[in-house]
């Protein structure tokens, strides 16, 4: 397939070369004839005193207001500079009130066309065409702003607008020329070749801006306050929508390829002829032969080799003239390939094979140039597919330095020492605009990039576009990269919405590698082979290579991984951490599920532990077990929705936790009944919520990658992710609170009774709240942004010992717990020696807070059930 894409482009460019070389008898140009089916012309040259402005086909007279405007050299003829620095001026058309080209609604099926050439002399120039309004009204308007340029075309009666966004010409002729129709909407060309369009345009509001006019220079109301710096040419306009061939039989006679436009062969399955009135029958072109004769072309392009058809190409000299039409040619028909239906999905071959046509094709014109003895040949310009550079410089020719493009932050540079100039020199500088966009992916296993291979489970892309240099004779080049002379080449990085956010995340390790097409082996491989990256950032690279072909900036993102050393280090901390957990939370359900007949222990706060303790309990266990199962199962997506619920609901707990000692500590509200039914709400219910949501929306998330787990890549993680956080931010601020009153209150205490273990109740408050707020799983989220190994060691201590941490704090070192056990063993004691009547000492808050008797308890550790202070705290609870 793309043998036969190259067929075709060599064919077109050959048959355009054969075109040239004979001698043909003068025809009108098919673009003159489409300029005659023009409703309006104004060639902008024929200005009497420079006040008055004639219609050559209409008939319509305008006029000029102000003076500040020259006759200048124009595109085609003569053109009209206004310069808007030193006035009000701009050019009046007239009124068209109630036509097509002030209101696009009267328009018939046909549609309209504007055309015109532009060169702009701001950075602003605002307003440059404009008519029915600047705004949202009928009619249409040409502008630009500091963010872009704008066609746009607008009806008040149906409140609709078509908006397409333009490159903002520069200080050189540029053809603009807009179609309108009401089935295929706004449509623009610029130099003759399709570049922005808005089809079915949206719905606006409406402003009602009524005025008919049509001007150049500046808003249609001409209280805008702000007029145009530019030249204008050749200003037309058509009661029709011109066809795409239609427009480039126009651009092509309007720019000077007279001939050219007229017998290019177009890849379509009608060829129009030179006289509108004939069509031609489906052709193909000739080819010519390696000997010269004229052949037929056969079906199969693939069995003529592509080296056939340089052999081809003419060896005589080309007029400077003659060879930018050709040259324009040969990209427009480059353009017509990597825009065609038929291109295949895989089309990096094709690419491949387009750009080393293209460098064979620009070589080949550049050393046919017709020479000049003393002075140097250039030929330049930009197209579609690349802005292009074509020079010829003498024997002897002093050049200090060479810089292609010369203006731009994108270049490749040669130092002048490089240069031998001994005799005649060809350079051919190419500057691709959208190449680089169809290489999807490149497997790094055929590349011959060292590195790349080191990880040849991640794809490369590229990251800049392409820029190609070719020297005859080639240059003298240092064979050490640390030596000099060498080719300098700056490219800034392309880079699509997710090779963003690739880069930005901290966790992936970006490799940007200078490479070059390599077609030694007659196909394009990518490699780096003599080149260096030897500065930039995640913005730009700067390479230094010792030879000259085709450049580009490739991107490679691998996930950062640890050593094998440490996966084993943390994969056995996970492992005994999470064992000594499982033990620790059972012993501290079946203590809390004994001691629940103790008046303390029924509780409130030790059912929200003993919830806790169970989620953390069977979520630690699914995770141990789903490691024997492998991804993409069945079980392993059971197990992986599990793993989901039972962790949120840890974390919902842990909420719980938060929220019930901010209730004991801080503020006082509910009951106890409602408040405990709010509690299983949050703690069972809303993880059940979030899991059902997350599974109807992503059943396939769950599982399928590298573990029993939620999907990393499509974004299913934030349904865990979400949650955490906002638990882990709610318990921070609830433990900042709490810790300023205990540290308030402890001061107090300290100052009154002198007890120096009051100063330490801060710090050991912070130490007991911590398992239960899940504050820890905060070294979890550092470790994922840092990538530090620190955190990663900190986060899985603490994460799997977490139920160890709960069992310690509030079952074994717990007073009530301690004191609980106490009597409990002393009711066994005295039932198993059948003691039935022996009266029991009742089981009151001293003992349970380990007072003794005799003894005042402080304001500190006592619960004050007859107040409602904000400050009472239950001692116990910390």
């Amino acid at each position: 397939m793309e043998f036969c894409l190259r067929i075709h482009i060599f064919t077109a460019f050959v048959y355009c070369i054969k075109v040239y070389a004979q001698v043909v008898q003068p025809v009108k140009h098919p673009g003159l004839q489409v300029l005659a089916t023009a409703s309006h012309y104004w060639p902008l040259d024929a200005v009497d005193g420079i006040h008055e402005l004639w219609d050559q086909i209409g008939n319509r007279p305008g006029y000029v207001n102000g003076t500040n405007i020259n006759i200048v050299e124009g595109m085609v003829n003569k053109g009209i500079f206004l310069n808007g620095d030193n006035g009000g001026t701009f050019l009046h058309f007239g009124s068209y009130q109630n036509s097509c080209i002030s209101d696009p609604t009267l328009c018939g099926p046909e549609g309209i066309t504007f055309s015109f050439f532009w060169k702009n002399h701001e950075a602003e120039s605002r307003f440059a065409v404009a008519s029915g309004g600047k705004v949202i009204s009928n009619g249409f308007s040409v502008y630009t702003n500091p963010h872009g340029g704008y066609v746009e075309f607008y009806t008040r009666g149906n409140n609709h607008r078509w908006k397409a966004d333009i490159r903002v010409p520069g200080p050189y002729w540029t053809h603009v020329l807009f179609t309108w129709t009401k089935n295929d909407g706004l449509k623009v060309y610029i130099n003759g070749t399709y570049t922005a369009g808005d089809r079915v345009g949206r719905v606006s509001d409406n402003y009602g801006d009524p005025y008919p006019d049509l001007v150049i220079g500046t808003g249609n109301n001409r209280a805008y306050g702000h007029y145009v710096t530019g030249a204008f040419d050749e200003f037309v306009i058509w009661e029709k929508a011109l066809s795409p061939t239609q427009i480039w039989y126009y651009y092509s006679a309007a720019v000077g390829q007279a001939i050219l436009a007229a017998t290019t062969p177009r890849i379509s399955k009608q060829a129009t002829s030179t006289t509108p009135t004939v069509r031609a029958t489906e052709v193909s072109p000739p080819v010519v032969s390696s000997h010269g004769e004229e052949v037929q072309s056969s079906p199969g392009p693939e069995s003529m080799p592509v080296i056939g058809f340089l052999k081809a190409l003419p060896n005589r000299t080309i007029p400077h003239n003659t060879a930018n039409n050709l040259t324009q040619a040969f990209l427009k028909s480059v353009e017509e390939v990597l825009s065609s239906p038929g291109l295949p999905e895989q089309s990096t071959p094709v690419v491949s094979g387009l750009i080393e046509t293209v460098d064979r094709v620009m070589e080949h014109m550049v050393t046919n140039l017709e020479p000049s003895p003393n002075s140097l040949i250039s030929l330049g310009g930009t197209s579609f597919v690349a802005d292009y550079s074509l020079m010829k410089f003498p024997e002897n020719f002093n050049l200090p330095h060479y810089r292609f493009p010369t203006q731009g932050k994108n270049y490749i540079s040669v130092p002048g020492e490089a240069f031998t100039m001994q005799s005649q020199t060809t350079i051919v500088g190419l500057f691709y605009h959208n190449m680089h966009s169809y290489y999807k992916e490149i497997s790094p296993v055929k590349t011959r990039i060292n590195e790349a291979a080191d990880f040849k489970d991640h794809k490369i892309q590229v990251a800049s576009c392409l820029i190609s240099l070719k020297v005859e004779p080639l240059p003298a080049l240092s064979v050490n990269l640390s030596g000099t002379p060498l080719i300098k080449i700056v490219l800034t990085h392309v880079l699509t919405k997710e090779q963003q956010d690739q880069v930005l995340n901290q966790s992936n390790k970006v490799l940007l590698y200078c490479a070059f097409l390599d077609y030694s082996s007659k196909e394009g491989v990518w490699s780096n082979e003599g080149c260096v990256r030897s500065e930039g950032n995640m913005t730009y690279s700067v390479c230094l290579c010792n030879h000259l072909t085709n450049f580009a900036i490739l991107m490679q993102v691998v996930p950062l991984k640890l050593t094998a050393g440490h996966r084993v280090a943390l994969s056995t901390i996970g492992y005994v951490g999470c064992s000594i957990s499982i033990f620790c939370l059972a012993i501290t359900l079946v203590t809390f599920a004994v001691l629940s007949s103790v008046s303390t222990i029924r509780n409130q706060r030790y059912h929200i532990h003993a919830n806790l303790s169970f989620a953390i309990l069977v979520a630690e266990i699914l995770l141990l077990i789903s490691a024997r199962f492998d991804p993409g199962t069945l079980p392993c997506k059971i197990m992986a929705v599990l793993l989901h619920f039972f962790f949120l609901s840890a974390f919902a707990w842990m909420l719980v936790e938060g929220l019930h000692l901010y209730s004991m500590v801080v503020k006082v509200f509910g009951s106890e009944g409602s408040k405990h039914f709010y509690y299983y709400g949050i703690g069972w219910g809303s993880p059940l919520v979030i899991c059902v949501v997350s599974m109807t929306s992503a059943l396939d998330s769950y599982g399928e990658i590298d573990n029993c787990w939620l999907s990393l890549k499509n974004g299913a993680i934030w349904a865990f992710v979400a949650p955490a956080l906002f638990v882990i931010v709610v318990n921070i601020g609830i433990l900042i609170s709490v810790t300023r009153i205990i540290s308030r209150i402890s001061g107090e205490n300290y100052k009154v009774h002198g007890d120096a273990n009051a100063v330490k109740l801060t710090a050991k408050a912070v130490a007991v709240l911590l398992p239960i707020l899940g504050i820890s799983w905060i070294f979890g989220v550092l470790s994922i942004n840092t990538h530090s190994l620190p955190f990663l060691y900190i986060f899985a201590v603490f994460n799997s010992l977490q139920g160890f941490f709960v069992f310690l704090f509030h079952c074994l070192l717990n007073s009530e717990v301690r004191a609980a056990f106490k009597h409990k063993t002393k009711v066994w004691s005295l039932t198993s020696s059948s003691i039935r009547n022996i009266n029991v000492k009742p089981f009151n808050s001293d003992i349970m807070n380990g007072n003794k008797e005799g003894v005042t308890p402080t304001k500190l550790n006592t619960w004050d059930k007859s107040t409602n202070s904000a400050n009472r705290i239950d001692l116990s609870a910390v």
